[in-house]
């Protein structure tokens, strides 16, 4: 299967499967959504091996190198194989264990209550640790 030498943008996310639809992807692309080597892409413009995409999607950017170029959508791993995820790790947020009593255990006696009052009053969750 010879590949062409471009690939248009909206197509392209379409086929490495950032986009559910073509159309998704071109809506994304006229929104400004989406950045080809930093600068806002149009849905016709082409990609070659080497371009940057940044892609806004559901809140969340990623920033994806073009390394293939597929023209049609393809199985999930060939797809994956098209390009390389620069995106930088997300910050992991650290979320409080809430003690779990045993069901039927009864109420909390007055040292399990000083336990959970402890605890409660040790985290805030407007905190920037």
């Amino acid at each position: 299967m010879p590949e062409k030498a471009r690939v248009r943008v909206d197509a392209w996310l379409w086929a490495v499967r950032v986009y559910k639809t073509r159309s998704e992807a071109t809506a994304a692309c006229r929104a400004g959504h989406v950045r080809l080597n930093g600068s806002p892409a149009k849905a016709a413009q082409t990609v070659v091996p080497g371009d940057r995409l940044r892609v806004r999607k559901n809140g969340e950017e990623r920033d994806l190198e073009v390394a293939g170029l597929l023209s049609k959508r393809v199985s999930a791993p060939l797809a994956q194989a098209a390009y390389l995820d620069r995106t930088p790790p997300k910050p992991k947020v650290l979320i409080p264990q809430v003690p779990i009593r045993d069901r039927g255990a009864g109420r909390p006696t007055k040292k399990d209550r000083r336990e959970l009052d402890r605890l409660r009053s040790s985290w805030n969750p407007e905190s920037d640790d």
